[in-house]
């Protein structure tokens, strides 16, 4: 499962650089999936869409922090927790219901990211 940044968030910005995948933005920031990842050519996104790495993609959320489901790991390979709910001062880091995966899911998710 994912982590997900709710409206609690009062964007302190303690999450985003403990991230090892680069997954946590700020409101209305583009991503790509190749920002601090290692992985090079096209993805397949959770969403069925084909994009390139470097591509920039339209932001989550314009109002708080946002997680992108398919970079994050919840830590898996990094850290024994999730460093973004570890860190936020709000605990509004929480579990993604909408992106249910198993520990190795995650696993190899973080070595495709991180080849």
């Amino acid at each position: 499962m994912a982590i997900k940044i709710t409206d609690d968030c009062i964007n302190c910005g303690a999450c985003e650089p403990e991230c090892p995948n680069n997954a946590i933005y700020e409101a209305g920031v583009e991503w790509a999936i190749a920002d601090g990842t290692t992985i090079k050519g096209s993805y397949l996104l959770k969403n069925g869409t084909t994009v390139n790495v470097d591509d920039q993609q339209t932001p989550i959320s314009s109002d708080t922090y946002y997680i992108v489901p398919d970079k994050c790991t919840e830590c898996q390979g990094f850290h024994e927790e999730p460093q973004c709910a570890s860190v936020c001062p709000v605990d509004c880091c929480v579990s993604d219901e909408s992106y249910t995966e198993t520990v190795e899911q995650l696993l190899a998710k973080k070595e495709l990211l991180h080849a």
